[in-house]
């Protein structure tokens, strides 16, 4: 279903966001969630440089669904832990962070505030802080601290996100439970693009 290439990553978040909106028709008017997901789903994908790749995410496409009746909020966090792997399929690890690259959000939000803080973007964001385009650190399930540069998403942090959860330091989310590893190779699930 991965395969890297941009298809693949707008048919999975097409499919993510087809599926928000199954459930929320099925809870009926009014209803409402809450989504879960990296970084890279959530903020809107217009303020990064997914955009100039062709690619869209589930927070583009509930804004462009749902005008006016979604939040999107980002996290940062300027060092810590994570709990990551090193490859597709290998077992989770503590991994720790090094501190965000000089110049990134994570470091301006460090400078800035130091200790946590919850940032909300009001409805002008015109400012230069609000609209300056900085990398924004992006750990996924696959994370190499020691090439951590290619994890920095060029980003205008109020186009992405109505607000940002901000954390200097973090400590690595643990398991509730270890699901066993399948027996057999897993198969291609939906979406399928033939």
């Amino acid at each position: 279903m991965v395969r890297g290439d941009r298809q693949s990553w707008n048919i999975r978040d097409h499919h993510m966001s087809d599926t928000i909106d199954r459930i929320a028709h099925h809870h009926g008017p009014g209803s409402k969630g809450l989504v879960w997901a990296h970084n890279t789903h959530i903020g809107d994908a217009r303020a990064t440089d997914m955009a100039r790749a062709g690619m869209v995410n589930i927070g583009q496409l509930m804004r462009q669904r749902h005008p006016g009746e979604v939040l999107l909020a980002g996290f940062a966090s300027y060092s810590g832990t994570v709990t990551a792997a090193e490859a597709w399929g290998a077992p989770e690890q503590i991994m720790t962070m090094p501190n965000a690259q000089p110049g990134s959000h994570e470091d301006l939000l460090n400078q800035g505030l130091g200790e946590a803080a919850l940032l909300m973007f009001g409805p002008d964001r015109t400012g230069p802080r609000l609209t300056a385009r900085h990398g924004h650190r992006a750990i996924g399930v696959v994370y190499d601290p020691h090439r951590e540069t290619g994890d920095y998403v060029p980003t205008r942090m109020a186009g992405r996100y109505d607000t940002v959860l901000w954390f200097p330091q973090t400590a690595a989310l643990r398991p509730l439970h270890h699901e066993q590893q399948p027996g057999e190779p897993l198969h291609e699930t939906e979406p399928t693009c033939f």
